[in-house]
């Protein structure tokens, strides 16, 4: 046999095994997927099975759960129910008692409803039997009077009147003297400190200044040929020359006192110097001037050494060295405010107020007697005004408008401005008056008492300090002297300018005389 036969029989054979073998496998690949689905089969029917007998565990044990819970709620429901119902038996029985207690106590209003309007009528019946014997009794009071209710009413009103009068004025005598008790020795004490702690000069000061000459040959010098050289100084000093026959001195006078001392100084250096004609004069009034100046801004700057006050604008400080020149009533007015200063500080002290700003309002309170020589207006005014211009501040300002009382002091600063001015211009020596203006005075503070009615005789003492005055007992009873003196006072404050206080007593006094026979 040929080979490719030989190789073609081998190979059908081959491919022929090769698909016996193929279905052969199929065959039992097939039986064995069928045993699987078979077993797979059974599995799934019994994990059913199972679940199903599970499920019919859970549904009867769910079941029963809920039965319990059903049953419990049902049991709650039911308890709540009871409690609630209990509740509403007691408060049933709980109104129902209510409503008996108010049936009773309505019961027991209408009983007082009836008894109050009974006893309603008798008070009513009864009114009317009192208003008819009020009416007797007024009827039988008038005849036996013999006053009508109208004379009745005003005689009881006039006595209440006298009443109130004599209440009132004994009233105004406790609180009088019990505010004198407790003031007046706090005031003592804090004024007589301040005084004792302040030591001034006496007033020595004047408004003309004397010269004094080497030898009267020197007035003939100072007049000068037909009178040239006095003319030129009294020209140019704007003062006036008094050449008398005094020996060896001249009269300065002016009204304003920083030129009669420009011109005291200009003659004193004229003498001096031995040259006197109308250049030479010119030239020593300048430098006269100028040493003036520096004298005024030296004072100035003292005076705030001295009462420790600082701060003030330099104009205000030549003011202040400008009244070393100026006098009131003889008293130098430097010296006056520094003495203000010092006792308004010495008494803000006692009293615990603001010390400096009193030292600056004493100083200060004076400034506008630097200006009213040259300027229009009361001291107070240009005070006022110059302060205000430099910007001083407000509590100053309102102390030196009421240092005169020309406006209400508001302040416990201006309260002791007042009070130190005061204590400085009438102390012993401050001052010197015009015997004309004292006697003046004195008639209009006997003036102003004897205007009163009932005053009988009025006599002013103690140089115009105190003023006594005789009222008439029969018109003036003891408790309507303290009003008297009351108004006394408050006319003499209103129209009476003076310095100090002014004690006013009144006395009255009873006499009876009769004769042995």
């Amino acid at each position: 046999m040929e080979l490719w036969l030989v190789i073609l029989i081998a190979a059908i054979s081959a491919v022929v095994a090769g698909v016996i073998c193929f279905i052969l496998g199929g065959l039992h690949r097939k039986k064995v997927a069928e045993s699987a689905i078979g077993s797979a089969t059974k599995e799934a029917n019994r994990i059913v099975s199972e679940a199903m007998t599970q499920a019919e565990a859970k549904k009867k044990e769910a079941i029963l759960e809920a039965k319990d819970e059903i049953h419990k709620q049902r049991s709650e429901t039911e308890r709540e129910l009871r409690e609630r119902r209990n509740e509403v038996q007691r408060q049933e029985r709980r109104i129902i008692q209510k409503e008996e207690n108010l049936d009773k106590k309505s019961e027991n209003l209408e009983k007082k409803d009836e008894t109050l309007n009974r006893k309603i009528k008798e008070v009513e019946d009864k009114l009317v039997e009192v208003e008819s014997l009020k009416k007797s009794q007024f009827d039988m009071l008038e005849k036996i009077s013999g006053y009508t209710k109208e004379q009745a009413k005003e005689f009881l009103l006039k006595n209440l009147e006298d009443e109130l009068v004599h209440e009132k004025s004994v009233k105004i005598m406790e609180y009088q003297q019990k505010a004198k008790d407790e003031a007046e020795s706090m005031a003592r004490e804090i004024i007589a400190t301040a005084i004792q702690r302040c030591a001034a000069d006496h007033t020595a000061e004047a408004t003309v200044s004397v010269v004094t000459l080497p030898n009267d040959e020197m007035k003939g010098r100072i007049i000068g040929r037909e009178g040239r050289n006095v003319r030129t100084l009294e020209t140019i000093a704007g003062v006036d020359l008094i050449i008398d026959d005094t020996p060896e001195a001249i009269t300065i006078s002016s009204f304003d006192p920083v030129r009669r001392e420009v011109a005291r100084v200009t003659l004193e250096k004229l003498i001096s110097d031995g040259r006197i004609h109308p250049a030479r004069i010119e030239e020593m009034y300048e430098k006269a001037r100028r040493e003036v100046d520096a004298t005024i801004k030296q004072a100035g700057e003292h005076a705030l050494i001295d009462s420790g006050v600082n701060g003030i604008h330099p104009e205000l400080v030549k003011l202040l060295g400008k009244l070393k020149y100026r006098t009131s009533y003889g008293q130098n007015v430097l010296n006056h405010s520094l003495e203000v200063s010092y006792i308004a500080g010495l008494m803000a002290a006692e009293l615990g107020a603001d010390v400096k700003l009193a030292k600056r309002a004493g100083l200060l309170h004076d400034i506008g007697k630097a200006l009213d020589h040259e300027m229009d207006g009361s001291h107070v005014e240009l005070g006022v005004e110059y302060a205000k211009k430099y910007r001083e501040n407000e509590g100053v300002l309102h102390a030196i408008k009421a240092h005169h009382g020309d406006v209400e002091a508001k302040t416990l600063v201006a309260c002791l401005v007042q009070a130190a001015d005061a204590v400085s211009a009438a102390r012993p020596g401050a001052r010197r008056e015009n015997v004309q203006n004292y006697i003046k005075r004195l008639e209009k503070l006997e003036s102003i008492a004897s205007s009163f009615d009932g005053v009988d005789r009025t006599f002013a003492i103690q140089a115009g300090r105190e003023i006594r005055i005789m009222v008439k007992p029969e018109v003036i009873s003891d408790e309507k002297m303290v009003l008297v003196a009351r108004d006394i006072v408050k006319k003499i404050e209103d129209e009476l300018e003076y310095p100090g206080q002014i004690k006013v007593n009144l006395i009255r006094e009873s006499r009876f005389s009769d004769y042995a026979k």
